[in-house]
């Protein structure tokens, strides 16, 4: 039999499919060390419970540590754009949420990055609505007196933060309903919370994650939630739309999000892992008591729903003259 003669075709058919293969094995290999899910917010609020919870399930599923890095400020834009100029390794990730996305870049004078383009969006995890709460000290009882009360005398109300998901709300809220408030910035939910116990600040608006045990205890007085149904928790509650305020409707989504160009099989396994982790019992639980709505959705309708929520809110914002620097 005459030797093998391989054509140039079948020469370069060879060569392809070596290298295809010999690339295997490193792709393979991924996770080989610590993962980074960068929070935009500081430690103690919802995005932070959040990514610490995954943390710990993704590091068991994957196999490597997962370790969480808060990079506060700047309407979640500093967090933002450290993970939009990383290595799109699969190494370094955010948990992301609609401020870092839909609002705190449209805050800039300079937009920071894309919120579409600059990311692989890679999985949803669920969403809660922001919660306008009181302290017990303000005497405020109700959303009505708390309008009432803004629309008579100047009044504080606090955030996690300048161009945080609470801070526009609030702006939103000034500009719809005519209300004479001042917005206090805090470093997180944490610190907000620690004055609006206190009376140092009348009033509050973020999402209703960090608060709900503060609600059950009596230490703050829930006035209304921002979505359009009542949350479970708080069944007593009013939402925005029942209160006449419809356009106020806002909740925050929370995902993982990584560096743009991130390779597809990686974005499936991760994935596919997050969806595993929101179908546990005991992490369902755990969220269900924090106000979460976690479910397991598609890559596709992650992005499907970050545009949505970048156009929506980022004309919102926008129309609103909402400027950080």
């Amino acid at each position: 039999m005459a030797p093998f003669q391989p054509t140039r075709r079948s020469a370069l058919q060879w060569l392809c499919a070596g290298t295809a293969a010999a690339a295997l094995p490193a792709r393979a290999q991924w996770p080989d060390k610590p993962i980074k899910i960068v929070v935009t917010f500081p430690p103690g609020g919802s995005s932070d419970v959040l990514a610490r919870l995954m943390a710990e399930q993704l590091a068991k599923k994957l196999g490597q540590p997962v370790v969480v890095d808060n990079r506060p400020g700047a309407g979640g834009t500093i967090g933002g754009a450290s993970v939009a100029g990383a290595p799109a390794d699969g190494y370094t990730l955010m948990l992301s949420n609609t401020t870092p996305i839909a609002l705190g870049p449209f805050t800039m004078e300079k937009q920071p990055y894309d919120p579409v383009a600059a990311f692989t969006h890679i999985a949803y995890l669920g969403a809660a609505p922001l919660v306008i709460m009181a302290s017990k000290p303000s005497g405020l009882k109700s959303y009505a007196e708390f309008e009432a009360a803004a629309k008579k005398a100047q009044m504080d109300f606090g955030s996690g933060g300048p161009g945080s998901i609470g801070h526009i709300h609030g702006e939103l809220l000034k500009k719809t309903a005519g209300l004479n408030m001042v917005h206090v910035p805090y470093r997180g939910g944490a610190p907000m919370t620690t004055d609006l116990i206190a009376g140092t600040i009348a009033v509050g608006i973020d999402v209703i994650t960090a608060y709900v045990p503060f609600f059950k205890s009596g230490q703050l007085v829930p006035l209304a939630v921002t979505g359009t149904q009542r949350s479970p928790l708080m069944p007593d509650v009013p939402t925005i739309v029942e209160l006449q305020r419809p356009t106020l409707v806002l909740e925050n989504f929370f995902g993982l999000s990584g560096p743009a160009r991130l390779p597809a099989d990686l974005v499936a396994r991760l994935n596919t892992a997050c969806n595993e982790v929101l179908v546990m019992p005991e992490i369902q639980k755990k969220l269900g008591e924090l106000g979460i709505v976690a479910r397991p959705e598609t890559v596709a309708m992650f992005n499907g729903l970050v545009k949505e929520q970048v156009t929506v809110l980022g004309q919102a914002v926008k129309g609103a003259g909402i400027k950080l620097s």
